[in-house]
């Protein structure tokens, strides 16, 4: 059973609030409690391209490497120019240290919704949290600044650790497509999840730190039974 972390005073004081301002050489766009959303620069590419051309990177996507420079530095240059695409950095803020992205795709002001993607590609910080803050931040900012009603994403079922994630951050299941992925000589399947605004909405008056850390363990604990749930619809 998962227990909840407890900060002593000294650590607390020591841990960055969200009102506190951000000390960094990047461009600062959206700020949480360890992280913040930065623009991502063509300085950024080498670093990109490594994370994307690594297997157990790439292995979790629906694209497939080479992704060299070139292609690297022209998907950054054209996210300036895409408004149905809101895509950041995601930066450490006490170290200042791009560790992933993540993005609103295929923004539909009509309908306000969009479908999220997530990628932490520095190894080092896998397994820390880092990805389910940066996701409950850019779902924040969907609802709050775009005034979004309906965020969705496609999951493939062998990423457990990403459905954990997701259900974490009050992501439901909507449906399963069959065989939707082919690799490493077989197919998987893929999981469709969403949130609405007000399931979003719903949640907020409810996360205080008992009830935040009695919903966590209940919500690890059902993960892998919900994932077989969604397959089966």
């Amino acid at each position: 059973m998962a227990q909840a972390t407890v900060l002593t005073r000294r650590q607390a004081a020591a841990r960055p609030r969200v009102d506190e301002p951000v000390r960094s050489s990047r461009v600062v766009c959206y700020v949480g409690e360890r992280i913040y959303f930065s623009t991502l620069e063509p300085e950024d590419a080498p670093v990109l391209e490594r994370w994307i051309n690594d297997p157990h990177i790439w292995a979790n996507l629906s694209m497939r490497p080479p992704c060299n420079a070139p292609r690297e530095r022209a998907w950054i240059e054209k996210l300036g120019s895409d408004p149905s695409e809101h895509v950041f950095g995601i930066v450490v803020r006490a170290e200042d240290r791009l560790i992933g992205s993540v993005g609103l795709h295929r923004i539909h002001p009509a309908n306000r919704s969009a479908m999220l993607g997530i990628s932490i590609g520095d190894a080092g910080y896998h397994n820390r949290g880092y990805g389910t803050e940066a996701v409950k931040l850019m779902l924040r900012y969907g609802f709050e600044e775009l005034n979004l009603n309906r965020i969705g994403l496609a999951v493939y079922a062998h990423n457990l650790r990403a459905i954990r994630c997701y259900q974490k951050a009050g992501f439901v299941p909507e449906g399963c497509l069959r065989d939707s992925l082919y690799q490493g000589g077989r197919f998987h399947d893929e999981y469709r999840f969403a949130i609405l605004r007000a399931e979003w909405d719903a949640a907020q008056k409810v996360d205080h730190p008992v009830r935040r850390a009695a919903r966590r363990t209940v919500e690890l604990g059902r993960a892998p039974q919900a994932a077989v749930a969604c397959g089966s619809l």
